[in-house]
């Protein structure tokens, strides 16, 4: 009997952990939609710099 609840434990763990990644890519998401265009003009202008050095 031990032995599957040990299994049940394991079983929530992973559950939990799905939990946590869910919630992170949900904020990150969220901070991506939030700040678009601040990361899209950090990004034109960092491979514009790099384009300009024949990188």
């Amino acid at each position: 009997m031990r032995g599957i609840g040990i299994f049940k434990s394991l079983r929530n763990k992973e559950g939990m952990e799905m939990v946590q990644v869910a919630i992170l890519v949900a904020i990150a998401v969220t901070l991506g939609l939030i700040f678009k265009e601040q990361i899209t003009s950090f990004v034109n202008d960092t491979f514009g710099a790099l384009n300009k050095t024949k990188f």
